[in-house]
């Protein structure tokens, strides 16, 4: 008797919609791949959670994003009632989320990291933290959100973070110009490289889930030891933070001095997106595998952390 996989999908972050339509793309899939197949609507409530899976599941896929999906929560729980689950266990979720630290983890490996500071209200209102330009984030969001770039010349007022609603703190960090790139790993290997041009601005969350509002290139055209470069980098973070299944590290490649290339890490997302629109099932369809053949290497390496 084939599988049966429970794709938790939706909860209540701020990456809600997109966590529906990744985790509705999964379990079509998974299903087209022979696998039975329930869903559950994650809500803020472990007792409906663990009663919402139902007890003769075998895997669940975890379609989740954002915080109690992606940074260890969820996790715990399905390492407690011992139901084996995709992508990261809870230390490495927990680590990729927190971008302060996981910086720490990716610098400890001898991968470029752009500089930044942390700051509360009271600094921000202060003054710049950095150098313009320089880009403001939550430090433990994902998909973009809340992300702003502070350039030469703009009004300071829309970028205090006396209204912000993602905590006390903001990450600032340094703006990387030239490109940027990303690269999906698989296991140990790394997938692929595309090159994402979006249509103005930067790749924020409209850019990343809204059809037309980027352009993706894949594969990327990089020269061979550049290409070569991200991989090994996306691989090391990878195996840094202990993530296992798939994760997608994010670049800048600063070619603004030919002398001088830089290949610098933003961050590592541990549940990259999985709609039609997404990276990583875009890399895996360049590399000859399709959705349904991805979904399914993930269900059969799914884990519980020991």
């Amino acid at each position: 008797m084939s599988k049966h996989v429970t794709v938790l999908m939706g909860g209540f972050s701020a990456e809600r919609e997109v966590s529906l339509s990744s985790g509705a793309a999964c379990a079509k899939a998974l299903e087209a791949a022979g696998y039975r197949v329930a869903t559950l609507d994650v809500p803020r409530d472990v007792r409906a959670i663990v009663a919402g899976i139902p007890a003769d599941t075998d895997v669940v896929f975890n379609a989740l994003h954002g915080r109690f999906g992606e940074d260890g929560c969820i996790q715990g729980i399905l390492d407690i009632i011992g139901v084996p689950y995709t992508h990261s266990g809870r230390l490495a979720s927990a680590l990729a989320m927190d971008k302060p630290m996981a910086k720490h983890v990716f610098a400890a490996a001898g991968i470029p990291v752009a500089a930044d500071a942390l700051v509360d209200r009271e600094a921000m209102n202060a003054g710049d933290p950095l150098p313009r330009p320089y880009v403001v984030k939550p430090f433990n969001e994902g998909s973009s959100v809340g992300v702003t770039i502070v350039r030469h010349g703009d009004n300071r007022e829309p970028y205090s973070v006396q209204s912000w609603p993602y905590g006390s703190r903001a990450m600032v960090e340094e703006y990387i110009p030239g490109r940027e790139v990303t690269v999906a790993v698989l296991g140990d290997r790394a997938l692929g490289i595309t090159e994402i041009c979006p249509a103005q601005g930067f790749y924020d969350y409209a850019a990343k889930y809204t059809e037309g509002k980027a352009v993706h290139i894949c594969p990327a055209q990089l020269a061979e030891p550049l290409a070569a470069l991200a991989k090994d980098y996306a691989i090391r973070a990878h195996a840094a933070l202990g993530c296992r299944g798939a994760s997608r590290a994010d670049f800048r490649i600063d070619d603004s001095d030919p002398a001088r290339v830089r290949c610098v890490i933003l961050e590592v997302n541990t549940q990259p997106g999985m709609t039609p629109l997404s990276l990583v099932p875009e890399q895996a369809r360049a590399a000859g595998m399709s959705f349904e053949e991805l979904v399914s290497w993930m269900v059969e390496n799914a884990e519980c952390d020991s």
